[in-house]
């Protein structure tokens, strides 16, 4: 049961592996989820999502060609909501801020905090993960908070994806190792309030619940558009993106490093899935030449996969095929809509 409970908590900072939704509930003529964003510590990047929208009406209609794999998913869903009596479902919406910092090898690292608010009361939540814990946590008070701190080293190694070597790894094994890294120890969790819980790595919870300075309307302001989108996420990159994707190739990386804002969104309707990503440069011949390079990209993808029988290859060149790719000064804007016939096809049952 312990690893199951704890499973439960991990997931709120997994969710970028999950893909996410944010909420489209208006409070004051902004969503929800970007009201609570604004409690959130100082961060340089930020993710928005509704658990709930996920599960019920998402999941469904991306896996309904492969009704094995979203039977498995909601099994587990209900078979923690009957084991320890908490709901993913109830979790309407939740945020999450990430903030750089060196790691090992003066690489740089994430440092998350999650915020998840809906129908649940966090102190119930907590004690859950107190009785799961077998009394293996010890507790900080904080101002007028009690964070309770919990050994997550086993159950992180236990819950992340399976391990590869480095080379081996994709950019989502490497981001979610990152974002690992920084409750690697111990994570920390404790009742924001009634409804809402804070978790992350015990420095982060602390700037949560502390008097530490807020996130900036800069990074908030990336997720701001786009109020019913599946996901929203953004991010400042002070030192350009190349320091978080390491490449042989320097021309690219020079080219990587002139990328200094990014953000987009994912939705789903009608089955029909929708990406839109957007890259700001420090300089407009910096968005020429990155815009140049996608473009190479893709024709190198057409000419790759044009001639491929296979099905779900063939489903990856109409991808390829259908992605824009525009400019608007230093300002790159990508835009994919993958049908629903091409997505139960990438997804199917093989």
């Amino acid at each position: 049961m312990k690893n199951k409970i704890f499973s439960v908590l991990v997931v709120l900072t997994f969710v970028l592996n999950l893909g996410g939704m944010v909420a489209a509930q208006k409070v004051g003529g902004e969503t929800s989820g970007y009201q609570l964003a604004k409690l959130l510590p100082e961060s340089d990047a930020i993710v928005l999502l509704d658990s709930n929208k996920l599960i019920k009406e998402t999941l469904p209609q991306v896996l309904s060609a492969n009704q094995p794999m979203l039977t498995k998913i909601i099994g587990k869903i209900d078979n923690l909501k009957l084991e320890t009596g908490l709901d993913l479902r109830d979790f309407k919406d939740v945020v999450i801020g990430l903030k750089n910092k060196i790691g090992s090898n003066s690489e740089i690292d994430f440092d998350p905090v999650v915020l998840g608010r809906g129908a649940i009361d966090s102190k119930a939540i907590i004690s859950i993960a107190r009785l799961a814990s077998d009394g293996k946590y010890h507790t900080e008070k904080f101002g007028k908070h009690t964070i309770y701190i919990f050994s997550s080293e086993k159950l992180i190694n236990d819950n992340k994806p399976n391990s590869k070597t480095k080379d081996d790894k994709s950019f989502l094994d490497k981001t979610v190792d990152k974002i690992f890294k920084g409750v690697s120890k111990e994570l920390a969790i404790t009742a924001y309030n009634d409804n809402t819980v804070a978790l992350g790595s015990l420095a982060r919870v602390k700037e949560m619940v502390g008097k530490s300075a807020r996130i900036s309307g800069k990074v908030l302001g990336l997720v701001q558009g786009n109020p019913n989108a599946v996901a929203k996420f953004g991010a400042a990159l002070p030192n350009g993106l190349s320091t978080y994707i390491a490449l042989d190739n320097d021309e690219l990386s020079q080219t990587l490093n002139s990328v200094r804002k990014l953000q987009g969104s994912f939705d789903v309707n009608d089955g029909n899935a929708f990406l839109s990503v957007s890259a700001e440069t420090l300089e407009v011949k910096d968005a020429e030449e990155l815009e140049g390079t996608l473009i190479g990209f893709q024709m190198l993808g057409k000419m790759l996969l044009g001639k491929s029988k296979g099905a779900d290859k063939q489903a990856y060149s109409r991808m390829i095929e259908n992605a824009r790719i525009s400019r608007k000064e230093k300002l790159i804007m990508f835009e994919l809509k993958v049908p629903k016939s091409d997505i139960d096809v990438i997804v199917g049952k093989k």
